[in-house]
């Protein structure tokens, strides 16, 4: 396979899977009203510290293994069939839930833009959402363009993705500059500093979605095979995309804070948009409508090729179908994009609601493989300080489930997460019995 991938044509995938539509939603349907900004940095810093120190230990996963797959073929060919299936099990429902959640926003982004065109054909409502025929002809569309796209071959997404990349970071920085210097900074420090009062139980919040929030890292072990650079600068690469998009949730949810309070916002059915469209205008909303449209095209791509290049890995160990392992003549997965795809095309069907129950316990999943990964890197490196940051990995990652899974937390999943998670279990444990377990592979 042709090596393709520059450092920026890799750091532009990953920054794309980290920031998605949630960083643009989240300052006013979660970090204001639940931490405000002190205790959002903090929350989100923190997050980040915890995944680089566990990216450490995706460091020495890469550069200890020469396939595609990631964490999957990492546990696999070091734990065993058990434990491979189970980190790749949870991973790629990670993987494919990402994809729907974006596709279903390119609607919600059109009718911020230029209205409710596509609520027509109302089909039904679950879990509170109404179903439009007319917004889940966009979504397949969406979803399709972009699967056409990746099978056409690694080298011309990357080019692609690295223009909507820029376009997002040059979009937000525009519109942040311009909301500091014309937002109401008297109310920002009013609302947000000058009562500031540390509470861990917001910061705490806002960290247990880190692992969902800054999945977008995990790209780089599925894309080791494509680097056109050693696997050592991939680690820089990996801290740069997760501190830059720290920095761009963070941008965001200040953007908001400037305009509005906690209880303002959270009354807004689009608080950053609302925020800017108030204080700088109609080109200012329009750059950052550039930038919620790269957001969630750069989601779509980074995950699709994550979902495509995890599946093809799983095809080649006989856990599901070999013909989803096939590769084209441009070295992709081309069946394994179309089958993520039909799964995707599926999902806009059980609307919104839905897919964010599934996203929300997605982030177990994450926390799964996080495990997994650093509890093998102790048993890889060879030095006390590397064998530490791995002992830490693993502590981390049971944090990370901890807060997700005891009720009493402040980040537990809700109710309908939990049943997800529960059902989504039982499936992979009848299909490990029936299909795999017998098997001597």
């Amino acid at each position: 396979m042709k090596k393709s991938l520059g450092k920026f044509d890799i750091f532009a995938i990953v920054l794309g899977a980290i920031i998605g539509w949630g960083s643009f939603m989240l300052p006013g349907t979660k970090f204001l009203k639940e931490a405000g900004v002190i205790n959002t940095a903090l929350g989100l810093i923190l997050g980040a510290i915890c995944i680089i120190l566990i990216e450490k230990n995706y460091a020495v996963m890469i550069n200890s293994q020469d396939e595609e797959g990631g964490e999957f073929s990492y546990t696999y060919n070091n734990m065993g069939k058990k434990h491979g299936f189970i980190v790749g099990w949870f991973l790629i429902l990670a993987y494919l839930s990402m994809i729907p959640l974006n596709a279903t926003a390119f609607p919600l982004v059109v009718k911020k833009l230029i209205g409710p065109v596509f609520e027509v054909g109302y089909l039904y409502t679950i879990a509170g959402y109404d179903v439009y025929l007319g917004e889940i002809i966009l979504s397949t569309f969406i979803i399709c363009l972009f699967a056409y796209v990746n099978i056409k071959g690694i080298s011309g997404t990357s080019k692609i993705q690295n223009i909507i990349i820029l376009a997002l970071i040059s979009s937000v920085s525009i519109v942040f500059i311009g909301m500091v210097f014309e937002g109401d900074k008297t109310a920002f420090m009013n609302n947000y500093i000058s009562n500031y009062k540390f509470d861990l139980g917001g910061i705490a919040k806002v960290f247990s979605i880190t692992p969902f929030a800054f999945i977008g890292f995990d790209a780089i072990p599925q894309l080791s095979k494509e680097f056109k650079f050693s696997k050592k600068k991939a680690s820089f690469v990996a801290i740069v995309s997760l501190l830059i998009g720290t920095l761009i949730y963070n941008l965001l949810n200040i953007i908001t804070a400037l305009a509005f309070s906690p209880s303002e916002a959270v009354a807004l059915d689009w608080a950053a948009g609302s925020a800017v469209i108030q204080v700088l205008g109609k080109w200012a909303f329009l750059l950052l409508i550039i930038a919620l449209c790269a957001a969630v095209w750069s989601g779509i791509n980074g995950f699709m090729i994550c979902s495509s290049k995890l599946l093809g890995s799983i095809a080649k160990y006989g856990l599901v179908p070999s013909s989803i392992g096939n590769v084209n003549n441009r070295g992709v997965f081309n069946n394994s994009i179309i089958f993520v795809s039909i799964i995707s095309l599926i999902a806009p069907w059980f609307g919104r609601e839905v897919i964010i129950w599934i996203v929300d316990m997605s982030s177990l999943g994450a926390a799964i493989a996080y495990f997994y990964v650093s509890y093998i890197s102790i048993k890889k490196v060879k030095t006390k300080g590397s064998k530490l940051i791995g002992c830490i990995g693993v502590l981390i990652s049971i944090l990370f489930m901890i807060l997700l899974l005891v009720p009493i937390s402040p980040a537990a999943l809700g109710i309908e997460p939990i049943v997800a998670l529960i059902m989504w279990s039982c499936l992979g444990i009848i299909f490990y019995r029936v299909k795999i377990g017998k098997k001597n592979i």
